[in-house]
């Protein structure tokens, strides 16, 4: 909180206005820097980031690592009506191939670049969408927030897998039609939160400083109180990741995410696996396990973030 001093020997004034922004950079600095020496200090957030460092450049590397195209059939003579070759049967496939001839490892490998961009996506919608409401909830207030939150609360109703899969049957079976009904399930949580927590910080010492200064709404939403209140929505963020690989994997499944039946995408993977459970189930156990492991990646770390930002945990 910054006080108004006296006039400084010879007629000086002291800046009151620049004394209090100079105070909150500060305190910014330093809770940021707290935040990332315990995020070092957890073994929590070293394991999750691994798992995101190693999908994000497994994704990234798609090109290089995979052997084979993401739409190749390199194996489609090795294919029989009752035998599918595992891992392991053909040297040039490692993990097997899969009902179209396809390489197994090269569309594990394929498709986590396309979950990947669909969780990243998506993520960016609803978090835009849901700052953009919560902003104008928590800045105006009033009815314009009264209005705002019950449209929210009308959005929340619905589940969101359940949201999802609605506006991704309206749109058309495509992957941005998936990305897009992603997003816009998730802007309801992202707006709820950043609207608590700028309400929160309204309530504070350095806001009521400022206006006493005659700074003006916007300007101390925006300089002061908007950077505050981002922390909670940035955590949500990357916990909100896992959960859209996981949503983006359930609307292939059922049928939502368009493309071949061949191209390589982990949710798409599963729907054509059911039919082959009997006779080549790691066709369904592989990428099952890598949604899993990504997801908990991103859950890991996305806790550990949370863990380190909560000023309960910060004070011990």
């Amino acid at each position: 909180m910054s006080i108004p001093l006296p006039p400084a020997q010879g007629g000086e004034i002291i800046d009151t206005v620049a004394i209090s922004q100079t105070e909150l950079k500060d305190a910014s600095g330093g809770f940021w820097r707290d935040v990332f020496r315990r995020l070092r200090r957890s073994p929590t957030a070293w394991m999750g980031a691994v798992i995101v460092l190693l999908f994000i450049l497994v994704a990234a590397l798609a090109p290089l690592l995979a052997p084979f195209p993401e739409t190749a059939l390199p194996g489609a003579k090795f294919i029989t009506p009752t035998h599918i070759p595992g891992p392991g049967e053909i040297a040039e496939f490692p993990l097997g191939l899969d009902r179209f001839g396809g390489d197994v490892l090269s569309k594990l490998i394929w498709g986590a670049q396309a979950s990947l961009l669909v969780g990243v996506i998506s993520t960016a919608i609803g978090l835009l969408g849901g700052m953009i409401l919560g902003l104008l909830a928590g800045t105006f207030g009033g009815w314009v927030d009264t209005l705002i939150m019950r449209i929210v609360d009308i959005i929340l109703s619905v589940p969101n897998l359940l949201l999802a899969v609605s506006i991704a049957a309206i749109l058309g079976q495509t992957p941005s039609a998936v990305m897009i009904a992603i997003g816009a399930s998730q802007v309801p949580i992202f707006a709820r939160l950043l609207r608590a927590s700028m309400l929160q910080q309204r309530s504070s010492d350095y806001v009521l400083s400022a206006q006493t200064l005659g700074l003006g709404r916007g300007r101390i939403t925006m300089s002061h109180v908007l950077p505050n209140a981002i922390g909670p929505v940035i955590v949500q963020g990357t916990l909100t990741l896992a959960t859209a690989v996981i949503d983006a994997a359930a609307l292939s499944f059922l049928g939502l995410g368009g493309g071949r039946p061949e191209t390589a995408e982990w949710g798409r993977m599963l729907t054509y696996a059911q039919n082959e459970l009997a006779i080549a189930p790691w066709l369904a156990f592989l990428p099952g396990i890598c949604i899993a492991v990504t997801a908990l990646g991103f859950t890991l770390f996305g806790e550990a973030l949370r863990e380190s930002m909560d000023p309960r945990t910060r004070a011990r």
